[in-house]
């Protein structure tokens, strides 16, 4: 039991250290020859402004991944181009979005076009100030078409700036380089606009453009610098000689807002838990191949390692109840991984979503949603049962009725991925496609369709029965060949630095920070004031 322990410590703690060696590369940006480019132009990093502008040691990153091993091309696209997360300013909860320079210009990919999005939705699902540190050149042009046109592309962030100002959010734009084009719209569609002298400028057509489309010849700070737009245009609200005295500013803008009505989710003294956090290392199995007890991860993240049970006799590879993390009351559904005997004293899988399971899960959901308390879903699942006897017990029933639970919830849903995340499971088990307020994954999670072995096997019968019906035979050896290959390249796509790099995670986060990166999540989906009323729609009990 103790080695099997240590390995299991070892192969996590192997994890975050590869999650952090990541992490700190990415943070370097464009790299060092970029960052001293920038520092010559008597500017700071988006990372230096960030540190500059919010409280010691309160900035929370978002979306470090995004971006991560692609665009390998056009030299790749560290953490999307934009540093951003939550952070205290002033001891005041905000959302900052900083454009990274050192970044191709700080120019917007399709990546960080989504980035912004999913930020600015993160802002209004929780009615959070926003801070713009604006430095960017604008669409990157060779990937125009995947930017510019569509829906989810780079106009809707106006669009998010409208509806915002139109829900009350303030949004403040510290202007600190170029921001040109369709961007210019951003800082002037904030509530209040500052600009940095020298190197802030604010333009619908550079001086380029402009000598090539009127002929005029003009250089970037007459046209559209900090003096024009605060003496001539009137657009901007502050000039600053500094971005040291524009950050200051920021910080006493903030200061002064009024404080909102809160989400009313209840948090009293927080307790420890009796488990130390570090023991998810030992107790999450290596490689997500053994069975484990979910109760013990859970003692590492609670309060005084308490859980109030739901139904705890019944659905058994579902663990529901209500515990207090930091303080916060909320609603735990976890997947259960041990092998389990049902109510009839038959044998059931860990990992996977019986009948009995999604009935109480169901349940479960909905008292959490009539009593207003935040849900917290710890996702290892494998997916819905299978076979005759599950489908003629009315598994997809059962399961739809979980799954209308889990889209029609109001009160704020956090997820954490800690091991398989795995068909219809993963949407049962609120994945990102359910609207989770915040969702995170360990370097141990795994988002697929199904597992990389069984899919491989899969689509190698495909392609064997294919090769066969044109009189094809595939030899053991091609075969196996052929089975690794689809093996490495679904494991590759199930990791959750792929699905980190397209958003499909907000962060992958080191498993002793579970209980922080919940608490901090749920501060942030307080500040929403308003939470409409339950509305389940049509289902079959």
């Amino acid at each position: 039991m103790q080695i099997e322990q240590n390995r299991n410590e070892d192969a996590l703690k192997l994890a975050v250290s590869e999650m952090n060696a990541r992490r700190e590369t990415i943070a370097k940006g464009g790299g060092a020859k970029a960052i001293a480019k920038q520092h010559e132009k008597n500017k700071l990093t988006a990372r230096e402004r960030i540190a500059l502008l919010v409280d010691e040691n309160s900035f929370f990153e978002i979306g470090s991944f995004a971006g991560f091993e692609m665009y390998a091309e056009e030299g790749g696209c560290p953490a999307a181009g934009t540093v951003a997360g939550l952070a205290r300013i002033a001891n005041r909860l905000c959302l900052v979005l900083a454009n990274d320079q050192t970044v191709k210009a700080g120019a917007w990919f399709p990546i960080t076009g989504k980035k912004n999005l999913r930020l600015q939705e993160i802002a209004m699902e929780n009615n959070l100030p926003v801070i713009y540190l604006v430095d960017s050149a604008g669409v990157y042009l060779p990937l125009q078409d995947e930017i510019f046109p569509d829906k989810e592309h780079f106009g809707r962030i106006f669009r998010n700036n409208a509806r915002m100002s139109a829900m009350g959010i303030t949004q403040i734009a510290a202007v600190m380089g170029p921001c040109v084009a369709g961007g210019a719209y951003l800082p002037i569609m904030s509530d209040e606009t500052l600009m940095v002298e020298g190197n802030g400028s604010i333009f619908l057509a550079g001086p380029y453009l402009v000598k090539a489309a009127i002929g005029e010849d003009i250089d970037a700070e007459t046209l559209g610098g900090a003096h024009t737009h605060n003496a001539i245009s009137g657009i901007a609200d502050y000039q600053c000689s500094t971005e040291e005295e524009c950050l200051a500013q920021v910080r006493k803008i903030v200061s002064k807002l009024g404080h909102a009505p809160t989400g009313g989710f209840d948090r009293s003294e927080p307790t420890p838990p009796k488990r130390p956090a570090t023991d998810i290392y030992s107790i999450f199995p290596e490689g997500n191949a053994k069975p484990y007890d979910v109760r013990d991860l859970i003692a590492c993240i609670t309060d005084n390692s308490e859980l109030d049970e739901f139904k705890a006799a019944y659905g058994k590879t579902i663990v529901c109840g209500y515990a207090r993390i930091d303080g916060w009351a909320v609603g735990i559904v976890a997947n259960q991984r041990l092998v389990v005997k049902n109510k009839k004293g038959e044998m059931q899988l860990g990992g996977v979503i019986y009948n009995d399971c999604a009935d109480k899960a169901a349940r479960f959901i909905l008292n959490c949603n009539q009593k207003k308390i935040p849900l917290v879903f710890l996702q290892d699942v494998t997916g819905f049962m299978v076979g005759s006897r599950s489908e003629h017990a009315g598994i997809i029933k059962d399961g739809a009725k979980m799954v209308n639970a889990v889209a029609n919830s109001v009160v704020p849903k956090i997820t954490i991925i800690t091991g398989n995340s795995f068909g219809a499971g993963n949407y049962a088990m609120c994945g990102k496609a359910y609207d989770p307020r915040f969702i995170y994954a360990w370097p141990s999670a795994r988002i697929a369709v199904m597992g990389g072995e069984q899919a491989a096997k899969t689509l190698l019968q495909i392609q064997v029965a294919a090769m066969k019906a044109k009189g094809q035979e595939a030899d053991p050896v091609q075969e196996k060949n052929l089975l690794q290959e689809i093996k490495s390249r679904y494991d590759k796509q199930a990791s959750p630095y792929y699905a980190a790099a397209r958003l499909w995670v907000d962060e992958i986060i080191d498993p002793a920070d579970t209980r922080r990166v919940i608490s901090r999540s749920i501060d942030a989906a307080n500040h929403q004031p308003n939470i409409a009323p339950l509305k389940t729609g049509v289902f079959q009990v």
